[in-house]
């Protein structure tokens, strides 16, 4: 593993928001999971504007601690199939605090919301 690669999956696993750079930095919460960042954006969840017309993201990880740079890359970015993906999903619901009816994340993910996969570009 490269060390920009150990940086990033630190990065991610550590603190549990991150910026893209869309039409402006957005910050989004998200979950690392098998190489990736995923993040889920619609209907009740963070909008992301934007996102769906790139193929490529700029993302910035942030200290937990005290909110200094760690890391900035390029991702390519993915919608998920949900049903195909139920394991990113489950850990992307796990790390979604205060929702309203948590216990049924996946199913409103499902009928409302699109997961997105970024995968680091090395």
């Amino acid at each position: 593993m490269s060390d920009d690669t150990a940086a990033i999956q630190e990065g991610a696993k550590k603190s549990g928001i991150l910026w893209l750079t869309l039409d402006r930095p957005r910050l989004a919460w998200h979950a690392w999971h098998d190489g990736a960042i995923y993040l889920v954006t619609g209907g009740e969840e963070q909008p992301m504007p934007g996102l769906d017309a790139k193929d490529r993201v700029h993302v910035t990880l942030r200290s937990k601690d005290n909110g200094a740079r760690l890391v900035e890359f390029e991702a390519a970015v993915s919608v998920v199939d949900q049903g195909e993906a139920a394991e990113a999903v489950a850990v992307l619901a796990k790390e979604r605090l205060n929702a309203r009816d948590s216990e049924h994340l996946p199913e409103r993910w499902a009928r409302e919301s699109t997961v997105w996969r970024l995968t680091p570009e090395r």
